[in-house]
């Protein structure tokens, strides 16, 4: 019996490595473009029988077992404190994926740090939780791809910041463009979402979508009941948030006449709205807002709600919007310059007895990360003040370090091995008696290069726009084109 209970568990790793991931995500695709086109023709029941035959589906359940095992949230355990490592224990993860019987254990409660120095509370599902979620997503992200607004851009398929940003920029460079500005805000949006609303609206499992928001959260070993709000940490979570937002933009659109030039971005919980005339954002577009956002238990932030003028400049996703004479020009915001310089200086202070290497080995991912964000906006100059400001932590960080050596020899050592001017690099050898340089890297090194918007009206799960996907996954020439002017 036991050499039997052996052997099952050998095929059944055998079998989870032996799986064409090709064909799991094709028959995965098949349906959900199913579901898609049954609810474009406003076929709800179709694309509800749909919806059960795919989270049924084991090649779904398979899926959603390597989603949740491979991203950066695998080595986090929820309350039970299950991990899912070994291929024996994901497959057996996959066939223990049963709606019949399925009960949610409550959300393991951390809280993160802010910006402005409060705490974002951050509910982590467990193991089991999170590829239920990941499998019921799969079907229910077809519906919100459908349904969604078309000028949203956050938590979407193969859409991100730098579509918002680009269409924020389409929305006002124009010499007719709006020259007011509403920067919306939702206070506490994934935390007090109404309950019934999402029940009532949401075209999901019923049943499992309320064992999900009741769930509740383990605090210092304390059990809390959930009341309202979809918790931030689960992976279906900006989903559902997602599609209580969607239908903003129509409600912003007919609250003004045409004339008015409104337009309307949102990222996730952020939006802004354009309009001819404050008094047209205030009187108008603001109060049709909040009563679209009252319904689904949901308010404007007042502190980070503002109606601005293009020649004042806002900030909206980290970077700075402001029209300089008749030419719009989006650089890096202050407070995001702000934070990158923090944190590399404090990289640097907290490496001056540490080993260099693994000093510019941080920088590097920081800085790499931070600069392709704002490669697409005016930002050659911004690049170049930062890097200036690196360069002199650096020496003051060396002559901490080297009380005794001169400038020329601290020159000879850490900016000469990369052979180029103000590169800061280090030459190591290795165990081999070979030698390895470091070498830090430069902002300045990045291209700037514009951002070509993806199609607001685009779907992934729809057959017409196949090869126009493609085409932007396969090709970095249809997404990067000219530089912005002023770049």
């Amino acid at each position: 019996m036991v050499a039997q209970k052996a052997g099952a568990l050998i095929n059944e790793a055998e079998t989870w490595h032996s799986i064409v991931w090709k064909t799991v995500q094709s028959n995965i695709r098949r349906l959900q473009m199913r579901i898609a086109k049954a609810i474009k023709e406003k076929k709800s029941s179709k694309a509800k029988a749909l919806q059960w035959l795919l989270t049924h589906s084991f090649h779904a359940k398979l899926f959603a077992v390597k989603r949740v095992t491979t991203n950066k949230g695998k080595k986090t355990p929820g309350v039970d404190g299950v991990l899912w490592k070994g291929a024996k224990a994901k497959m057996q993860a996959a066939k223990n994926l049963r709606r019949r019987g399925y009960k949610p254990y409550p959300l393991k409660r951390i809280y993160i740090p802010k910006k402005n120095g409060k705490k974002r509370p951050l509910s982590i599902p467990t193991m089991k939780c999170r590829a239920m979620q990941a499998l019921y997503k799969l079907a229910l992200s077809p519906i919100a791809e459908t349904t969604a607004d078309i000028n949203s851009y956050g938590f979407r398929e193969l859409r991100g910041c730098a579509d918002a940003i680009a269409q924020g920029f389409n929305a006002l460079s124009k010499p007719n463009s709006a020259t007011w500005i509403l920067e919306g805000d939702i206070k506490g949006c994934f935390d007090n979402i109404s309950f019934q609303w999402m029940l009532d609206n949401i075209p999901m499992d019923k049943e499992i979508l309320t064992k999900w928001l009741n769930a509740g959260y383990v605090e210092n070993k304390i059990r809390y009941p959930s009341r309202k709000g979809t918790p931030q940490g689960g992976i279906i979570s900006p989903t559902l948030a997602n599609m209580t937002l969607d239908g903003l933009e129509q409600i912003v659109k007919e609250a003004a006449p045409r004339r008015s030039r409104i337009n309307f971005v949102r990222y996730a919980d952020d939006f802004i709205v354009t309009g001819k005339s404050k008094q047209i954002l205030e009187t108008k577009v603001k109060p049709a807002i909040e009563a679209f956002l009252l319904e689904r238990g949901l308010q404007l932030s007042p502190e980070k709600t503002h109606i601005t003028h293009i020649q004042d400049g806002f900030t909206f996703l980290g970077q700075t919007f402001r029209k300089y004479g008749n030419k719009v020009l989006i650089k890096p915001s202050q407070e995001s310059i702000k934070a990158i310089k923090q944190k590399a200086g404090n990289h640097i202070r907290n490496h001056k007895g540490k080993p260099i290497p693994a000093m510019i080995k941080n920088m590097n991912q920081a800085l790499r990360g931070w600069g392709n964000y704002h490669r697409h906006v005016v930002s050659s100059e911004t690049f170049r003040h930062v890097d200036n400001y690196i360069y002199h932590q650096l020496w003051r960080m060396l002559k901490q370090r080297h009380r005794q050596k001169t400038k020329v020899w601290l020159t000879k050592k850490y900016w000469t091995a990369a052979k180029g001017k103000y590169i800061f690099s280090v030459k190591v050898k290795t165990k081999k008696k070979t030698s390895q340089i470091y070498q830090l890297f430069r902002l300045r090194q990045i291209g700037i290069k514009r951002h070509i918007k993806i199609r607001a009206k685009a779907n992934p799960y729809s057959p017409e726009y196949g090869k126009y996907f493609y085409k932007r996954r396969h090709d970095k020439k249809s997404r990067i084109a000219t530089t912005w002017g002023g770049c």
